[in-house]
């Protein structure tokens, strides 16, 4: 928690340039900072070994390779404590791109991506078949309407 003090408004600003687009050059930011780049160097470090910035990121359009199915999993388990046992076999199919614990109906929020109907037949099945798992339900995404990085305000503010 000590370490979360040492975030300034510089550090703020950085993270915030940054995620409107992670491949911007430091020497921009440094710009935009009015710091050095070796400063904007120095403090992304500072903000990887803090574990605060853990990567940069793409944003795909998955349509456009051919995915053009994205949908929201609630997964029910059999019992709260399979958790991590069901969390692991998640990890290894590919089309679950995201998983949460939560609170409320289901124990998992999943978002997964197919390429079709079929596609995700095929998966909901394998999901499914996951030990542990009870039951799921499946919510399609018909469009996405916001997809966006959270904005940082000045900690004085």
């Amino acid at each position: 928690m000590d370490k979360i003090l040492d975030i300034d408004n510089i550090d703020l600003k950085i993270i915030s340039l940054l995620n409107e687009d992670a491949k911007t050059p430091y020497t921009e930011i440094a710009k935009k900072v009015f710091v050095s780049s070796g400063t904007v160097h120095v403090r992304m470090k500072k903000l990887e070994d803090m574990g605060i910035v853990k990567s940069a990121t793409l944003n795909i359009d998955f349509s456009k390779l051919g995915y053009d199915i994205s949908a929201f999993l609630g997964i029910y388990l059999e019992k709260s404590s399979l958790y991590d046992t069901v969390i692991e076999k998640l990890k290894t199919i590919s089309e679950v791109v995201s998983a949460y614990y939560t609170t409320g109906n289901y124990s998992i929020f999943a978002k997964i991506i197919c390429r079709d109907t079929n596609h995700l037949r095929i998966v909901l099945d394998n999901i499914q078949k996951v030990e542990g798992i009870d039951r799921t339900e499946t919510l399609i995404v018909l469009e996405e309407s916001i997809n966006r990085p959270i904005q940082f305000f000045d900690k004085e503010n």
